[in-house]
């Protein structure tokens, strides 16, 4: 599998452009900004886009896709309990940032599917804390997972000065993570470099908790 990492916007976040080795069509995960840049860089791949999928609707993660879809006309999948949040994106967004245009998904995902895209097949896995409705996809067959806010390299997403966040359940969901994926698994974060669950497993500090 192809995996490229366009960080964007002025809080650096990741989206995420993947393919199958040699396949012409892709998909898009969260695309939080410079929409230009991201549509540049999806025409130069010279594939179309099977779909937008989206980890979660803080602002940083979504800037983009009404553009992108409406470029690509590839549907957006929006986690469940977070339709509200896209479909009113200002109203969520920090003072300074935006306008941002809002959008209503085609697509909804709760945790618990799996989905046939652009030839690969993803898992979705409900992992909320750092927002109510956060979903990562496990694309199994690749051994990688795309966990936007919830694990990074030497840290964990934020719980504090954000709306509806829960520390408790946020380490929940890294916990079944690392005792449903191997160790072995590419995490592809929405900040910062990629690492491996094995990798924060024995080394992140905030996980030492789940080690006790």
């Amino acid at each position: 599998m192809e995996a490229r990492c366009f960080t964007v916007g002025p809080l650096q976040e990741n989206c995420w452009i993947v393919r199958a080795a040699g396949s012409d069509r892709a998909l898009v995960i969260d695309p939080g900004d410079e929409a230009e840049r991201l549509i540049a860089a999806v025409d130069e791949l010279a594939a179309g886009v099977d779909a937008i999928l989206l980890t979660h609707t803080h602002f940083d993660h979504v800037g983009a896709v009404a553009a992108l879809a409406r470029h690509t006309r590839a549907p957006v999948y929006c986690p469940e309990l977070e339709v509200p949040v896209l479909q009113d994106i200002q109203r969520y967004t920090f003072p300074g940032f935006g306008p941002l245009e809002p959008y209503d998904p085609e697509e909804t995902v709760a945790g618990g599917e799996r989905l046939d895209l652009a030839g690969l097949e993803l898992d979705v896995i409900f992992t909320p804390g750092h927002s109510p409705g956060h979903v990562s996809y496990s694309i199994a067959g690749a051994g990688v997972l795309l966990d936007g806010d919830v694990l990074f390299a030497g840290s964990i997403g934020r719980t504090d000065g954000l709306p509806n966040t829960d520390p408790q359940a946020l380490m929940d969901s890294i916990a079944t993570l690392l005792d449903t994926l191997p160790d072995e698994t590419r995490v592809l974060p929405g900040h910062g470099p990629a690492t491996t669950l094995g990798r924060e497993r024995a080394s992140n500090p905030f996980l030492q908790a789940l080690a006790s």
